[in-house]
């Protein structure tokens, strides 16, 4: 997954473009994109070997703005407010219901 995103060039390291095979260092900065958040990682420390992912945040610090977080929480109330998951496709009843609804007058009311 990240070979293929450093392939689309989504991937820098200290403000240049990043390879696969590019060598890490400590306090360089990584910048990525995932979930429509351009996230950035600064590197702490290198592990001597490879490590669980428990242990993987004593080896680096997320820097990312909580504001993109925050953008991310308001796209997602977006999209469920227009169209619950599993609706799908509005149907033609569905859309006759809408036009209907946007038609109505309060002269009916009365």
């Amino acid at each position: 997954m990240v070979t293929e995103a450093c392939k689309k060039n989504q991937v820098t390291v200290n403000g240049q473009v990043a390879k696969p095979s590019k060598e890490v260092f400590a306090t360089d900065k990584i910048t990525f994109r995932k979930d429509q958040i351009t996230r950035v990682i600064t590197v702490l420390d290198i592990p001597p070997s490879r490590v669980g992912p428990k242990l993987v945040d004593i080896y680096r610090k997320d820097e990312t703005p909580i504001e993109s977080f925050e953008h991310l929480e308001l796209l997602k109330l977006s999209k469920e407010h227009y169209r619950r998951a599993g609706e799908g496709r509005p149907t033609k009843k569905d859309r006759r219901d809408l036009d209907e609804y946007g038609n109505e007058t309060f002269d009916d009311l009365d």
